[in-house]
């Protein structure tokens, strides 16, 4: 759908499951759940299922009503990168809530970090550098801009909480 429809938001998602799949050493059995969340975290952008407008919510609901997709899975896409604050400034955060319970923490981290470390094109980057390209492309003072500033702090650190697990397993598999 996004392939097709918007193809550099798609190369984005396919960027997000690539740096998610280099995360499953901290992931254990959820490793391939999160990189089917981070493939799909954007399905919401497609013109043929947007009706709120607020894509974390119109793709989740999309997945559960129409595709029947994992409910793990679904919970990531609708909660993905601090969707509760832009679903809060669109007036949505209830909607979100009553429908789609938070999927575990250490998931959550490791998808915000999937995403907010990878470019619109796909390619690696840092979160500082990433939110500063949202700011730019969206503006300071628009709902996106509002919301990924505030989503900030929340945004580092989840991306200090997941390289800290990254550290302890790379500590644990090294060989003595």
């Amino acid at each position: 759908m996004l392939a097709e429809q918007l193809p550099r938001r798609w190369a984005h998602s396919l960027g997000v499951a690539k740096r998610a799949r280099s995360l499953s050493p901290i992931l254990g059995r959820d490793a391939e759940l999160l990189e089917a969340a981070a493939v799909l975290h954007d399905v919401g952008y497609s013109p043929s299922i947007a009706t709120t407008g607020f894509h974390p919510l119109d793709g989740a609901r999309f997945l559960r009503d129409q595709e029947g997709i994992d409910e793990r899975v679904v919970r990531l896409v609708a909660h993905h990168s601090c969707a509760l604050l832009e679903a809060e400034e669109r007036g949505l955060r209830h909607d979100l809530e009553a429908e789609f319970e938070l999927e575990r923490p250490e998931l959550v981290d490791a998808l915000i970090v999937s995403d907010m470390t990878t470019t619109p094109d796909g390619e690696h980057t840092t979160p500082a550098a990433r939110l500063d390209e949202i700011v730019q492309r969206y503006g300071p003072d628009t709902i996106v801009g509002r919301f990924i500033q505030r989503a900030a702090p929340e945004i580092y650190a989840a991306a200090e909480r997941v390289q800290h697990r990254v550290a302890i397993a790379s500590t644990n598999t090294q060989p003595i």
